[in-house]
């Protein structure tokens, strides 16, 4: 019996149906069509994977599926291999074409795709990939991305289909429930909505109101949740593109007011340059995929690999290093799933100077903690925050000086550091500078109650930068610099110098 034609629309993280190149493509046939979502159950065993990435990915899903029900197709949802559920279909029908978006994902997924194309050809099956926001692929020279990035950016949005060409017979197939055993890693907490309803609601409420104090809080803890755009987990997972973000940035700011020009301006701008920025990172991973795990600069492999310590790993995922600050900030991630950048960069510093933890280790608690996990940004800012990549400066946060710097009051540290909420100001930022008898009237005893710092700051900052020093000084590292730099580096930035080293800041 001849089978009849069908076309796939495979979602991945892209779950939306507006400015969606390959549901546009697909619309334009009358062959029937098949949109799908996979849950892979050996995706959700990595160690970046997490119940609460799901959580999000789970409201999209439903939403999603309603919104292709209303063009006539409502979203297929399997469990397995993608290899194995293309194979069941195409034992029943004849598939012409396969639709996706590129992914920029973990080694896994990259993969996982090489199978997925392999699978296609050998099956003469049309595998068509379509680029994802800035990211280019297959780019010979990086000189070129920002030119290609920007015109993808301000290019007219795709079409929204009208109607699709159902496919008669087929089982949707249900969600997978949020608590599903598939999904690993449990988290205490909350998780922020998914769904492109939620999308466009935080943007609304962003470009009305918030966004006012964007640049203002954009490093401060607590009120950053309120006047941060929130939109970086649906962009991760897709609900709204980069594309369709500056679209809405570029009518505010033509329909700004004179009396609204100085307020909003610069905060338009400062989100404009976050969503340029954070394409540049992604687009270092679709560069080299293996700096999910391996330095940039070769000459740091086996710099902290060797010394893990476990003790110190479990203090500072759980938030009881003895330092309020990265205490605070970390339960607040744990709980939230969503910090401010500079806060990230911190617990990153810490862990990776003072604690000395290899970045690829505690890369996976925060991934796993990450709502908008993103593998382009993540690996590239662990190898930046660690001090790894040979071309950027290396920024040591102070957690002492930046506790002081964003909160002053020790308001965020006493809301999530309860033990520490008898504690004056005068020593909230260094309880363990009270004398003893300090402790016991504000009942927090060094020790017992509020644990004491596991390492002395000055001394570990100064063995860490000892440790780099060594590093920098060996003969062909600025020759593996500049391959770095030539690779992977902004082309706004200036060249490596014969004579030049890594600049240290201290912040």
């Amino acid at each position: 019996m001849k089978k009849n034609e069908i076309q796939i629309v495979w979602f991945k993280r892209d779950l939306r149906i507006s400015d969606h190149k390959p549901i546009y493509q697909a619309s334009t046939s009358k062959i029937p069509l098949l949109p799908i979502y996979i849950v892979e159950p050996e995706y959700w065993k990595q160690p970046f994977a997490s119940r609460r990435h799901w959580h999000f990915i789970h409201d999209s899903l439903i939403e999603l599926r309603q919104d292709l029900k209303q063009l006539g197709q409502g979203l297929i949802v399997r469990v397995g291999s993608v290899v194995d559920i293309f194979k069941e279909f195409s034992d029943h029908h004849y598939i012409k074409n396969i639709y996706a978006h590129e992914e920029t994902g973990n080694q896994w997924t990259y993969n996982r795709d090489i199978k997925v194309q392999k699978w296609c050809k050998k099956n003469n099956i049309i595998l068509s990939e379509f680029p994802t926001n800035g990211v280019v692929r297959g780019l010979k020279n990086r000189s070129e991305w920002s030119k290609i990035r920007k015109t993808r950016i301000h290019d007219a949005l795709i079409k929204t289909p009208q109607r699709l060409t159902a496919l008669i017979g087929v089982e949707e197939g249900a969600i997978p429930e949020k608590n599903d055993p598939i999904f690993k890693n449990n988290f205490n907490g909350k998780v922020q909505k998914g769904g492109r309803i939620e999308a466009l609601s935080i943007l609304e409420s962003f470009l009305n109101d918030r966004g006012k104090g964007y640049l203002f809080n954009i490093s401060a803890p607590g009120k950053s949740e309120i006047t941060s755009s929130r939109i970086s987990a649906h962009l991760t997972w897709g609900t709204v593109s980069s594309k369709e973000v500056q679209n809405v940035i570029n009518i505010k700011k033509e329909n700004l007011l004179d009396n609204e020009k100085k307020v909003w301006q610069k905060n338009l701008i400062a989100l404009s340059s976050r969503l340029s920025w954070r394409c540049h990172f992604v687009q270092k991973l679709e560069t080299q995929p293996s700096i999910e795990v391996r330095c940039m600069h070769p000459l740091y492999e086996g710099l902290r690999e060797k010394e893990f310590n476990n003790e110190f790993y479990t203090a500072w995922e759980v938030g009881k290093t003895g330092y309020p600050f990265i205490d605070a900030c970390m339960r607040s991630l744990n709980y939230n799933g969503w910090i401010t950048f500079r806060m990230r960069a911190m617990l990153v510093s810490f862990a990776s100077y003072n604690l000395w933890l290899d970045w690829r280790i505690t890369g996976y608690h925060l991934a796993q903690t990450f709502t908008d996990y993103e593998p382009g940004i993540h690996y590239s800012q662990l190898q930046m925050q660690s001090g790894v990549t040979g071309i950027n400066t290396v920024r040591i946060y102070n957690p002492i000086k930046q506790s002081y710097d964003h909160d002053p009051h020790g308001i965020f540290i006493k809301k999530w550091v309860p033990e520490l909420k008898n504690i004056s100001e005068t020593w909230i930022h260094e309880p363990w500078k009270m004398e003893l008898s300090t402790q016991k009237t504000t009942k927090c005893i060094i020790g017992r109650n509020y644990p004491a710092p596991i390492v002395d700051y000055t001394i570990s900052i100064k063995n860490a930068r000892s440790r780099i020093a060594e590093i920098v000084k060996k003969d062909d590292y600025k020759d593996k610099s500049k391959v770095v730099l030539n690779k992977m580096g902004s082309r706004k930035r200036t060249k490596i110098s014969k004579n030049s080293n890594p600049q240290l800041q201290l912040l």
